[in-house]
């Protein structure tokens, strides 16, 4: 696996290119902020959360930024956990350098195009803001509606989006407990209530119902 890295004073992006048998097979980018990825101890934890659940492969390369070795506790956790040695090693000259500056060119490219569509979502977001007249750029929106299949099964959407951009891990729906009949006016009642009342529980646990939303739709 060759590691590449990118960043700026905005977004950091760590991208990786997995090589089986002389060919790239996968590759995959990683965003972080601007000063998550900063020191040894913080790229050492995204190492082994990154290998905790994938084959661990018996060469690792890295850029200087990212630098790790072999005989660090790093590495002998991957050759623990691998099962046989497993080199880890910033290469200076040859093809091996030659990959982890394509793996720096992938982090950059990604870190370019993260950046123009955030760019691009803050000023849609800054344009419905003025359109709404509202007094904040809403970073978090939340749109309900409801679903009718008979009159038996209603159910209720929440979708979300951060910054512009769809959040799915937070998105929810809501099986109606009181309403009977075709009421979409009693179930959106019904959701909204439910949805901001675990907001005000002091027990709620899910982070998707922690935070208010800047603009309900």
């Amino acid at each position: 696996d060759v590691f590449g890295y990118a960043a700026d004073d905005a977004l950091t992006v760590v991208s990786v290119l997995m090589l089986r048998e002389g060919r790239v097979v996968d590759s995959a980018c990683y965003y972080f902020g601007a000063d998550e990825i900063v020191d040894h101890d913080a790229f050492s934890s995204f190492m082994i959360s990154f290998y905790s659940t994938r084959q661990i492969p018996k060469s690792i390369l890295l850029p200087p930024v990212l630098q790790l070795d072999s005989e660090g506790s790093e590495g002998l956790w991957l050759s623990e956990k691998a099962g046989y040695k497993v080199t880890v090693k910033t290469p200076q000259r040859g093809e091996a350098r030659k990959m982890v500056e394509l793996a720096n060119e992938n982090a950059l490219r990604a870190k370019t195009v993260r950046n123009a569509r955030n760019r691009q979502s803050e000023e849609v977001l800054e344009e419905l803001a003025q359109l709404l007249s509202l007094e904040v750029v809403p970073e978090r929106i939340e749109a309900y509606d409801i679903s009718n299949i008979g009159s038996e099964t209603i159910v209720g959407g929440m979708v979300v989006f951060e910054d512009g951009r769809p959040l799915r891990s937070a998105y929810k729906k809501f099986n109606m407990k009181t309403v009977t009949g075709v009421d979409d006016y009693g179930s959106m009642r019904e959701m909204l209530q439910r949805r901001f009342s675990r907001y005000q529980s002091p027990e709620e646990e899910d982070p998707g119902f922690k935070r208010l939303p800047d603009l309900i739709l």
